[in-house]
């Protein structure tokens, strides 16, 4: 199983959107809101290199904003 992290905002449309994915899906994931989470947000900005939400971190590979073809790709999903 895949090693997943999103790093969203409550606000975020995309964001929601990406985690109605991964619960369509039943992908397990860890959850970290850098709207509230200031070493998240530290730890997101060093990683994508942009304030931008949802960044998702799947195994290591980073991923910005919803992109449902590039996210099913990483997580095998048909």
């Amino acid at each position: 199983m895949a090693n997943v992290k999103i790093y969203s905002t409550p606000t975020c449309v995309y964001c929601k959107m990406t985690k109605e994915f991964f619960a369509k899906n039943n992908i397990q994931y860890q959850e970290f809101n850098v709207a509230e989470d200031a070493k998240a947000r530290e730890e997101m900005v060093q990683k994508s290199r942009q304030l931008g939400v949802p960044v998702i971190d799947i195994d290591g590979a980073i991923y910005v904003g919803y992109d449902r073809n590039a996210l099913a790709k990483a997580l095998n999903i048909q």
